[in-house]
Order: C-alpha cells, then structure tokens, then sequence
C-alpha cells in the first residue's frame, strides 16, 4: 500500500453493528488528514470492498457473519498490496487465532477516540516504514518462525515480539510467556512452540520449559549430578535428563 506524508489515509470500516459503524465515522471525522473510502457490512463484502477501493487501512470487527475477521484478515493479506489491518472487537478471546495475521493493533467496544488515534498514528507509521522497506530491500523470504504473539491483558490485548521473551514456562493447557518481570498466558502446546521458535534463539531445557539462548548466565550440577541453568534475571532452570544434551552442546563440549 502506497501512501505519503502529504497524502490522506484511506480508511475501509468492516463492522456488521450500524451502530458501532456510525461511531467509528463519526470519531474518524475529528482526525486530520484521513478519508473514508467504505463501509462493509459482512466480511465478504469486506474483502471485495478492499479489492476494488485498495484502503491502506482496515478497521475489521471480528465477530462478523459469514467470513469472520480473522478470516477476511488472511484474505487480504493474500493481495499484492494487503492494507494494514487494526482489529475491533468486544471480545479479547480472539488472541490466539491473531497469531499468523499481521495486525497493527487491537481496539475493544466501545472504541475511545484517543486509542483510535494512536492506532491511527501507529497504522501511518507502518505504512511508511513498508513503504521504505519495498524501496531499500529486495524481497526476502517470509521467516518460517514465530515472529510474535498476542496475549490477553488487562487493557485488552498486547503483543509480544518472540525475541523478546527470555523464557516459556508451562502451566497445564497454558504457556506462560516471560519478558522482565511480566509474564502472559498464551493457549499454545509446549511442542508446537519448540517447533515455531527460532531454534537459533531459543532452546528446550526441559519437557515443560524453553528458554532463550542468550538468557541463560551459567549452569550448575545438583547434588544428583543433575543440570541447573542459571538465567539472567536470577532465576534457576532445571535441565530435563531428555535434555542435557542440549548443556554439552551450548557449552561446545
């Protein structure tokens, strides 16, 4: 999607409620230098609507019928140039199914006009850095790992960049993803997640822990002769025994 400093930021609405539709024009209309291509009503129309108008921004409701906003998201994703895409929702139980669509940001019902306009500002720096990015780089490859997350915050919904995460940690169905000294649950298997990191970045200790490379200070043997990972924040890993080849190998031994 092509825009300029100096050109407008061509907006597509893709809501099924009138009313929330109505509302998020209504707050458009306050923001400088943007324009209102469409409004759709379902996601087919969604995805048709974005072919033929080439927003450079969608504000896609999820829960919508026949294709969803997940769905429509994918779809358009497939264009040459797919618009940037920020989520509406009244529901933050969607995070898990976000994990392969490229999302700007996410809004919960009823959208604040402030939060709106910082995803406007964040949607126009997107664009401009894709933009610089077509321009400067020859085209690569899409990264076959898990770039990022989205997790479920008490504000709504966060993402999480992968290399960001200094450890995983399981907890029954959940994985519980470590940055500093937050932390989030994700509905994700310890498995699928060992096969989506960068094996590069990030290494399995133990049937229920996965810890980034560079995260880990030392390690130390039990008094079972056991692997004990010391991390960076202080914070102690046992190493499974399936897994102490992994030490031999990090410490080149």
């Amino acid at each position: 999607m092509k825009m300029t400093d100096n050109s407008d930021l061509k907006i597509l609405i893709a809501d099924d409620e009138p009313l929330a539709a109505e509302r998020l024009q209504m707050l458009l209309a306050r923001i400088k230098d943007v324009h209102l291509v469409g409004t759709a009503h379902d996601g087919e129309s969604a995805v048709r609507m974005a072919e033929a108008l080439q927003p450079d921004l969608v504000l896609l409701d999820i829960a919508m019928p026949g294709l969803d906003g997940i769905e429509v998201a994918r779809a358009l994703s497939s264009q040459g140039q797919s618009p940037a895409v920020v989520f509406i929702t009244a529901f933050d139980q969607f995070a898990v199914a976000a994990f392969d669509v490229a999302a700007i940001d996410y809004l919960m019902k009823p959208v604040d006009a402030e939060r709106l306009a910082r995803s406007i500002d964040r949607a126009r720096a997107y664009l401009r850095a894709k933009a610089e990015q077509v321009h400067e780089e020859a085209p690569t490859a899409a990264s076959p790992w898990l770039e990022e997350f989205w997790a479920s915050d008490l504000s709504g919904l966060v993402r999480i960049a992968s290399r960001d995460i200094d450890r995983v940690t399981a907890e029954r169905d959940y994985m519980r993803l470590h940055v500093a000294k937050r932390s989030w649950l994700i509905h994700h298997s310890m498995s699928a997640l060992e096969e989506g990191l960068n094996p590069e970045l990030f290494v399995r200790l133990h049937r229920s822990a996965i810890v980034r490379r560079d995260f880990i200070a030392g390690f130390t043997r039990n008094a079972s002769g056991r692997w004990i990972a010391r991390l960076g924040d202080g914070n102690e890993q046992p190493v499974g025994r399936l897994y102490a080849d992994q030490v031999r190998a990090i410490a080149g031994r």
